[in-house]
């Protein structure tokens, strides 16, 4: 489909090794996108849904019930705010359905949690724009670079045409990695050895106008909320994107790694501030995550969740569905 590519020159001494440059294998299970999803949240599950059939066992909601429940959602990463809002709600539907078993518990608890989450559930819609511009973010070891191979992937199956910025310009292995994405998936990729990682989104903006390209995905350094004068450079790169094109950037994407746990709320809100965030990327959620920190995100920062990660596969990234996501959990 595309027939430039532009190679980095980087001294050998600082290329990455081989593991890092390959992207994630093609999917080769059978197993349909909920299937993998709830194989994927098994950990979440094995923490919060085993034990909350042992809590729900009694059949009524007391005293008793709540405070173990508040314990187990607290130590499940929800946070104190969403655990005592779902905690209300519990309570509220309990007395006003009169539940007395518990299978009644865990239903008006797993609704409470959809209710919640439902709001987050908001797909991206890229049809507004051309090219529409998507500004990635997130901290070193998020899995940033490794979801814009797979975001290019997931654009590329609706028909539309991808260029990637490697905008990550201090660190080689971003670039090579999405270089490496490039050449699997036949997608440009405008990159520099070194530079101003404004200067090479500008240059990638330019190039998607030039040659009708659908979809501009462009990196960024990642940095940690705390450095502040890093993070500056990140909110450069929006103010030269909106040189580039001022109706710009479409979607501001931000990757988290959901084990980061509550951390992760700390960097929507820090980031947020910084470069306006407009959509999260949960990664990870197949490692030690316990899940909660996306009822915490919904309760005091919410933003929408466009797409989830449980997989290395190419195809373990699929827009967020607050009830398949519920369902994996409890089921």
């Amino acid at each position: 489909m595309f027939g430039f590519f532009k190679k980095s020159t980087d001294k050998k001494s600082d290329s990455p090794q081989p593991d890092e440059l390959t992207p994630p294998p093609a999917t080769t299970t059978a197993l349909s996108w909920r299937e993998r999803l709830k194989a994927g949240l098994a950990r979440t599950r094995a923490q919060l849904g085993g034990k909350l059939k042992s809590i729900f066992a009694r059949g009524k909601v007391d005293d008793e019930l709540l405070e173990e429940l508040e314990t187990l959602l607290l130590t499940s990463d929800v946070g104190m705010e969403a655990t005592q809002h779902l905690l209300d709600e519990l309570k509220s539907r309990a007395k006003r359905d009169k539940i007395e078993t518990p299978e009644g518990i865990q239903k008006a608890l797993s609704d409470a949690l959809h209710t919640l989450l439902l709001p987050l559930e908001e797909p991206l819609d890229t049809s507004a724009k051309r090219p529409f511009i998507i500004m990635i973010a997130g901290v070193n070891g998020a899995g940033k670079t490794t979801s814009i191979g797979k975001l290019a992937k997931h654009f590329q199956s609706q028909g539309l045409s991808v260029l990637l910025a490697a905008g990550d310009t201090f660190r080689a292995a971003a670039r090579e990695q999405l270089q490496a994405w490039g050449e699997r998936n036949n997608v440009t990729v405008i990159s520099q050895e070194s530079g101003d990682p404004a200067a090479v989104v500008f240059d990638a903006i330019s190039a998607a106008k030039a040659r009708g390209i659908d979809i501009v995905l462009a990196d960024t350094a990642g940095r940690l909320p705390t450095q502040l004068h890093l993070m500056e450079e990140i909110a450069k790169v929006r103010r030269v994107i909106q040189k580039a094109d001022p109706t710009g950037p479409h979607e501001t994407l931000l990757v988290l790694d959901a084990n980061f746990g509550q951390n992760a709320l700390a960097q929507v809100k820090a980031f947020d501030k910084s470069i306006n965030v407009t959509g999260l990327v949960v990664t990870k959620l197949d490692g030690t995550a316990k899940g909660g920190v996306i009822a915490a995100i919904a309760r005091q920062c919410p933003k929408p969740i466009r797409f989830i990660g449980i997989g290395e596969g190419i195809d373990d990234l699929r827009p967020f569905n607050a009830r398949d996501f519920v369902d994996a959990i409890f089921e």
